[in-house]
């Protein structure tokens, strides 16, 4: 064939290339561009913006003369991590909008140069101009992904400054409260109404009345019913029940009921109510007599006092009716009992004690992203300590909480000789064990127990193990004592890693050596060889629940002795108080023992939270477990909320690996629940884990973490063979650590994890 003929074909074949190449380019084009499709789904500004860890500094007060804020990171992508950030801060909400920051702008991170990391999303320190007291100020953020990567500007967040301290400042927010309408009102007789608020609070009530003539009505609150539509006016014990009577004025007037001070829980060592706010009572229930005018829902309103608290920061469901029940309870409690700025032993003190600020701490980390109360809780308590051994060592466990949910070491920094006096190592004998007959003066005012302490608690420390006595399982208290050691033990084994953080090499080294010596005499001296229980003191033959569960807890019992104290723990049921509880189910997730943890969770007898909710009928808990085991116990005690921060932290398995949440452990133990779902607060985001449990079958996960994490799982594989994880459809093999399958490295982002036995 000539040159001649070819060319039409040869014109044809490049005439068909040339319009394939076309609509190539067309559909492209009509594409998102890959790096820009990166962009649009990783462009979120970030939010949860913090001062000092306030959500609502506005409305607190930063004392602080270099306040420290914090994010989240919010970048949807899987494996994000922030490489930097920049932040303004002005004297002026309209010109930092503008993006004018005339105290500070940290400068945007130059993409022409030598990029430099900077992942710092929390307790980043003001570096600008010097900042007035009652004054104020503004500040927004934005984020970079990737070098050519950053979000919009997050939202401005006002910050207020009370009085710029030069010692260590203890910033909280301002107690808020909420109007909530009667759920229920109904007449009781003539001129009578009863009315239900549907929960407990500390409040008071507000009332919308006309009336043509002056008159004064009865206003009876309580907390207790007698019979339907009655309140018990004799609840006995602290539960509260009072009449106060209300004058009314003609016309139509919102009133206000003005509470009047209760000597008992308003003395010089209680906490007070705030001057802005008014004084409370905790009730559920009103009586008003004497009222001859209908009520609507709308027109009395319980005024429910609390810190700032968002409802929707955490959520739990599960397959079990019965703990979602418990964790309602014990989620409202945490807000509930947040009324006076400090973590209180409810309302017949209203002090401060450390124990009660141990389990209040770790379920308000759980429930909210709040740390302020905590902290402030925690720093009081340093400087006015209460009288069990036991809880002036809990003070270490408060302030290494404070330290690895926040990620914020300044208050380890600031009270570490303290914290070094509380772990009472000052108190051992030769073997390093301690008691208080080592107790003297010297020691006694290193922990601040003197002045105002000693005033209040004249006969000094004091052995406590649990509370009532009647809840200590016939414990015997023998002056070197296994529960004391267990706590005092704990306690250097914190400091140990606080020193870490702090970098003190030295005391690294010394408590690290001091808990071997304390482990070591705590099995020489507390372990029956016999019957390896723990014993519950220096020549006791007496082997309680508490001595056993409180070793278990702290890590002290050795694997040869392991069965015999799960096997005695097991046989003992709940055989101590609320606030024991927390540790009986702290040691029996340490241990493995989900399945008999889930079974107290979840059990209805009298020793139970489900029997506060089903049979006593309160909607905060109680301080102990019934009327009958504390007879002048209150109904509005977080130390009775364990399961608050249990369900989370150990059933679910959620907790900060490194401090800060940069790394996070999701470890869920589900015992025989078939599921479970729960959104967990943290200062990075949200958490959430969902599992489907098919036990002998397989093991389904669903996770979703924050931008700048990495998460380490740990797969439940009981009895299972394999180490084969499916990781989003991928095949993964983890490491077996004892029943469980570990999987590191995890990036952040939504995971979907399935292990088949």
């Amino acid at each position: 064939m000539s040159l001649h003929h070819k060319r039409p074909i040869l014109l044809k074949i490049v005439s068909i290339l040339l319009m394939i190449s076309l609509l190539v380019a067309y559909l492209e084009s009509a594409q998102p561009h890959p790096n820009l499709e990166d962009k649009m789904k990783t462009a979120d500004c970030p939010t949860g913006l913090m001062v000092d860890l306030l959500v609502e500094p506005e409305h607190g007060q930063i004392t602080n003369r270099y306040p420290r804020f914090s994010w989240i990171v919010n970048d949807q992508a899987p494996n994000a991590h922030q490489v930097g950030y920049q932040i303004i801060v002005g004297s002026t909400a309209s010109g930092v909008e503008a993006g004018e920051g005339d105290l500070w702008d940290s400068g945007a991170p130059d993409p022409g140069s030598a990029w430099a990391v900077d992942g710092q999303s929390t307790h980043v320190r003001y570096k600008g101009k010097e900042l007035e007291s009652d004054t104020t100020y503004y500040w927004k953020v934005r984020t970079w992904n990737e070098p050519d990567d950053v979000s919009t500007w997050s939202e401005t967040q006002a910050f207020t400054t009370g009085t710029l301290a030069h010692e260590r400042p203890v910033d909280a927010h301002r107690m808020v409260y909420t109007p909530v309408p009667a759920t229920e009102i109904q007449s009781i007789g003539e001129s009578a109404w009863f009315i239900d608020f549907g929960k407990a609070a500390f409040g008071t009530i507000e009332l919308d009345v006309e009336v043509e003539q002056q008159r004064t009505i009865e206003i009876h609150l309580g907390e207790v019913l007698l019979a339907p539509g009655r309140i018990d006016r004799e609840p006995g014990g602290s539960r509260r029940y009072q009449m106060i009577p209300l004058q009314l004025v003609p016309g139509t007037t919102t009133y206000r009921l003005v509470i009047p001070p209760d000597e008992r829980n308003t003395r010089d060592f209680a906490i007070h109510m705030p001057d802005y706010l008014f004084e409370v009572y905790p009730f559920r229930y009103v009586e008003i007599h004497s009222l001859q005018r209908e009520l609507a829902p709308e027109s009395v309103r319980q005024l429910r006092v609390h810190t700032p608290f968002d409802d929707n920061a955490a959520r739990f469901q599960s397959s079990s009716e019965v703990l979602n029940d418990v964790w309602e309870l014990c989620h409202y409690t945490m807000k509930a009992t947040s009324f006076c700025g400090y973590y209180v032993d409810g309302d017949r003190e209203r002090i401060p004690y450390e124990a009660d600020a141990y389990i209040n701490q770790l379920g308000h980390y759980c429930v909210d992203r709040e740390y302020a109360m905590g902290r402030r809780t925690h720093e009081h308590l340093i400087h006015y300590p209460t009288w069990p051994t036991e809880w002036i060592l809990d003070s270490v466990l408060i302030a290494w909480n404070d330290y690895i949910y926040t990620g914020d070491p300044s208050s380890l920094e600031f009270h570490y000789k303290n914290l070094k006096a509380k772990a009472l190592t000052a108190l051992a004998r030769e073997d390093h064990l301690i008691s208080l007959e080592g107790m003297n003066d010297d020691i006694m005012a290193s922990i601040h127990f003197v002045g105002d302490s000693l005033e209040m608690y004249p006969k000094g420390l004091r052995n406590i193990v649990d509370w009532p006595q009647s809840e200590r399982d016939n414990f015997d208290d023998r002056p070197m004592n296994a529960v004391v050691n267990a706590f005092h033990y704990r306690a250097v084994v914190l400091m140990e890693k606080i020193a870490e953080a702090l970098g003190h090499a030295d005391d690294v080294r010394w408590y690290r050596d001091r808990a071997a010596e304390i482990r070591e005499s705590f099995h020489a001296v507390f372990f029956d060889p016999t019957t390896k229980l723990v014993l519950d003191g220096e020549g006791s033959s007496h082997s309680s629940l508490h001595a056993n569960m409180f070793a278990l807890a702290f890590g002290l019992v050795p694997e040869a002795s392991m069965e015999a104290v799960l096997a005695h723990i097991q046989s003992k049921g709940m055989a101590c108080s609320v606030y024991g509880s927390q540790f009986l189910l702290e040691a029996l997730y340490a241990a493995g023992q989900d399945d008999y943890a889930l079974a107290l969770l979840t059990s209805t007898g009298e020793r139970s939270w489900a029997h506060m909710v089903y049979d006593v009928g309160t909607t905060i808990t109680l301080e102990a477990w019934d009327n009958r085991f504390k007879p002048n116990q209150d109904w509005n005690h977080a130390w009775g909320a364990a399961p608050a921060n249990i369900i989370p932290r150990n059933l679910m398995g959620i907790q900060p690996l490194t401090p800060g949440f940069e790394q996070i452990l999701i470890a869920p133990q589900p015992g025989s629940l078939k599921w479970a779902e729960i959104t967990k607060p943290t200062i990075r985001g949200p958490v959430s884990v969902r599992f489907e449990n098919h036990p002998g079958s397989s093991f389904q996960l669903e996770i979703e973490t924050p931008a700048n994490t990495v998460s380490r799982l740990l797969i439940p594989a009981k009895g299972g063979i394999s180490n084969k994880v499916l990781v989003d459809d991928h095949e993964v093999f983890g490491v077996r650590e004892g029943n469980f399958i570990r999987i590191d490295g995890i990036g952040s982002g939504k995971h979907s994890i399935l292990y088949r036995f």
